[in-house]
């Protein structure tokens, strides 16, 4: 090697150097292609270059260029790969689009960009102004700069897609940040209407959305909350399957069902999701900026628009709560009621003995019971079952029992006193009403009972290990006026006769199998509590009931009322 080639070689690795330093001095993507040309440029007195690069589908478009017009660049072609290790090839260079490409604009040289990833892109170089084709050794110079540019252009890529994530990165914090004030703002709203206004204005702030509806999907059907769209959408709403949708749909996805929508100006349909069912919708039209939604502006409305359906249920169950809580307090009430209508202490009468309970299953029932001083000598004993639960049997039982306290004093005879409460109870009750109803007159003189059965679980008269079933009366009250008047039967009553007058909340009480405590195990029961006092008879038989059901819960009232002679 003589000394020109040495000292061509000190210019070339100093320039190298020079280069190096430079390039890496700045990690900005325009700045190290365009360094690279200037330096072809300065070395090769070409006339122009153009560097093409990779995208991320593997097609090579054109990033940076001088000597050529914009027009000119335009016209590069768009090509892909050849292969991992090469971008470009002499076949694809002399032939196809790139060639005429290269052809038509004197590119008389190009150079793979490969870095230790792959494919970087390719540089492409005019000829030089002195017509001198490129030596080898200038192409070895061009590969070496390649090389170097190669690194710097990674470098600066991963730059890039370091601070595209930090982008990401920063719009996610300020999403998650605007959700969680958002979510301070919508839990302390208990109104379903200012919770859709809400709504809309931070989708609207957010987006610069021109049309709008928020809907809610109720059993009723679909409820407009709030709404910027014409009416005529809002009444196609109903016509289609938009309650059904259960993922974000843009306008593309609609299908044939939701097309109307489309038709009117609906460019994304957002569902308000709780557990995967869907409650509500947000229907929105095109921005003002005329861009698209991105899938992060989806993100945000769909994390909205849970926020805000969210609270609409915990207002609808806040409102619920506190009707209940209302109801609770107005059954309290009525339960107290209830209570005071039943004998707050039995009276006592000469040679009987009286004991009756109550347990309601629900807080008000409408099992009825009552005893009534008349005379010294004479007590009504009463006892009835209201069709129904709750609420409307125990009006109805208030009834009876508001009846039966007004006529019981006035002397009638039993049988007669009956149809006048039948026909007053069939006065005030609605159809399907009824009332099973058994009462009786104890003589503590005659030592006798004069009754009538209106259609009631017939009571037991247990004397002597037999057992005699009241029966005698009519048909149940309240179904329709006296036909027929009721018959009474006076039985002479003996010390130690027992009676047990009862619900069939009783007999029909069941346990967790279903089964049901039966008349027969009643009467069995009975017969083997002839020793017993009568408060005695109504524990046992009482406990038993709640040992046969063993905790499982019960539909209907339980009410005893037991009598024992002496």
């Amino acid at each position: 090697m003589n000394s020109y080639d040495i000292d061509a070689a000190k210019r070339n690795l100093s320039a190298l150097v020079d280069f190096s330093n430079f390039i890496n001095s700045s990690l900005d993507l325009k700045f190290i292609l365009s360094n690279l040309l200037l330096t072809c440029f300065g070395k090769f007195h070409t006339t122009r270059g153009l560097v093409a690069l990779m995208d991320e589908d593997g097609r090579l478009r054109l990033k940076a260029y001088k000597g050529l017009t914009q027009a000119m660049a335009g016209e590069f072609p768009e090509i892909e790969a050849a292969s991992k290790s090469e971008s470009c090839t002499e076949e694809a260079f002399n032939s196809s689009a790139l060639g005429e490409f290269c052809r038509k604009y004197h590119i008389t040289y190009f150079q793979n960009i490969v870095c230790s990833q792959g494919i970087k892109g390719v540089l492409f170089l005019g000829e030089r102004l002195n017509k001198k084709e490129y030596s080898p050794d200038d192409k070895a110079f061009v590969g070496t700069l390649v090389n170097i540019a190669a690194t710097a252009i990674e470098n600066s890529a991963f730059i890039e897609k370091l601070k595209d994530l930090n982008r990401r990165l920063d719009s996610k914090v300020s999403m998650l940040s605007a959700l969680f004030e958002l979510s301070k703002e919508f839990s302390g709203i208990l109104e379903p209407s200012r919770v859709g206004k809400l709504l809309v204005y931070s989708v609207i702030g957010q987006l610069l959305v021109s049309n709008y509806a928020v809907v809610l999907c109720t059993p009723e059907g679909l409820k407009v909350l709030e709404a910027k769209f014409p009416k005529k959408l809002l009444e196609t709403l109903n016509l289609c399957n938009a309650a059904e949708v259960s993922t974000p749909l843009r306008k593309e996805d609609f299908g044939e069902e939701l097309e109307t929508l489309g038709s009117l100006g609906v460019e994304l349909i957002i569902p308000m999701q709780i557990q995967g069912e869907t409650k509500g919708l947000i229907l929105l039209g095109k921005r003002f900026n005329k861009e698209e939604f991105k899938e992060s502006d989806i993100e945000f409305i769909y994390a909205t628009g849970s926020l805000a359906i969210i609270s609409i249920e915990n207002a609808k169950l806040f409102k619920e709560a506190l009707e209940k809580q209302r109801m609770e307090e107005d059954l309290e009430i009525a339960r107290d009621i209830q209570k005071n209508l039943f004998p707050q202490k039995i009276p006592a009468l000469e040679g009987f003995e009286i004991s009756a309970v109550n347990v309601s299953s629900k807080q008000v029932g409408g099992d009825y019971y009552d005893v009534i001083k008349l005379n010294d000598s004479d007590c009504l004993i009463a006892i009835g079952d209201v069709s129904g639960k709750g609420v409307p049997a125990a009006l109805l039982m208030a009834n009876l029992q508001a009846f039966l306290k007004s006529i019981c004093r006035q002397g009638l005879e039993l049988n007669r006193a009956t149809d006048i409460i039948n026909d007053l109870v069939s006065e005030n009750t609605a159809m399907g009403n009824f009332i099973t109803f058994f009462w009786g007159i104890l003589d503590s003189r005659a030592k006798s009972m004069t009754y009538v059965n209106a259609g009631h679980n017939p009571p037991l008269l247990i004397r002597g290990g037999q057992i005699l079933k009241l029966t005698k009366g009519g048909m149940i009250l309240g179904v329709i006026k006296t036909m027929v008047p009721y018959v009474s039967e006076t039985i002479e009553l003996q010390r130690g006769d027992i009676l047990i007058l009862f619900t069939d909340g009783v007999t029909e009480a069941m346990n967790r199998n279903m089964e049901e405590f039966t008349d027969e195990r009643l009467e069995s029961l009975a017969l083997g509590l002839k020793n017993e006092s009568s408060d005695e008879i109504l524990q046992k038989i009482r406990a038993e009931v709640e040992k046969f059901v063993n905790g499982a819960n019960q539909s209907d009232d339980i009410t005893l009322l037991t009598v024992k002679v002496k």
